[in-house]
């Protein structure tokens, strides 16, 4: 139909007359209400968002002389962590003197790094920054 026609069908009926495909020859269009259209459209738009899951960062805070007991605990809190798709910063906060020792912090994290190698990859190296060291895990991709 020509597009005068068009105009006058979708003003009859009190729609709008919306382009749908420009480049096809000739030019689609459709008489249809645009802002019901738009709010439909903006509707969809939210669900996939409120559906869409995104990453969380978790933060687990240990010492350098950590005890095996609380290792064993801070390493199944990350591991709960990493299954549930966060990833997790294990952050070594060296005190005072603790300062001296940085060999032990790294000793530590590399210790979390070898429990928690099966399930996760290993996204930054420990990393002294201040006087805190710290190395980030992500989560092993599903097979």
């Amino acid at each position: 139909m020509d597009l005068q026609k068009a105009l006058e069908t979708a003003y009859d009926k009190k729609l709008d007359l919306v382009l749908v495909s420009m480049n096809s020859n000739p030019k689609v269009c459709k008489i249809m209400d645009y802002g019901k259209f738009r709010f439909e459209q903006a509707k969809k738009e939210k669900e996939a968002r409120k559906k869409s899951k995104g990453i969380e960062t978790k933060e687990i805070r240990i010492t350098p002389n950590i005890d095996t007991h609380d290792f064993e605990f801070k390493c199944k809190n990350a591991e709960k962590f990493l299954k549930d798709g966060n990833k997790v910063k294990i952050t070594v906060r060296f005190r005072g003197r603790e300062m001296n020792y940085v060999k032990l912090g790294e000793n530590v994290l590399n210790k979390f790094m070898e429990s928690l190698k099966d399930i996760s990859n290993i996204e930054k190296k420990p990393l002294l920054e201040g006087k805190n060291m710290f190395i980030i895990l992500s989560p092993k991709p599903s097979k």
